[in-house]
């Protein structure tokens, strides 16, 4: 699956905002795939180096807690 990502710029190449479409659309992303990962079984966890907790933990985030670059 391909996640696209906002990667806006304005003419004179400065970086621009993310419209609220496209955070709205973020969020949804990322909701969904915290949920995939709370799902994921012990043996798919381990494949990918996180225990049940680190899994848990990252699931429970709220939405508005996001990768730092997102904000900008």
């Amino acid at each position: 699956m391909v996640t696209r990502t906002a990667s806006l710029t304005s003419a004179r190449g400065a970086a621009r905002r993310p419209s609220l479409l496209a955070r709205l659309r973020m969020a949804r992303a990322l909701r969904r795939q915290r949920r995939a990962l709370a799902s994921l079984s012990d043996e798919r966890l381990a494949d990918i180096g996180l225990t049940r907790d680190e899994a848990l933990r990252e699931a429970a985030r709220p939405l508005w807690d996001v990768p730092r670059h997102w904000l900008r």
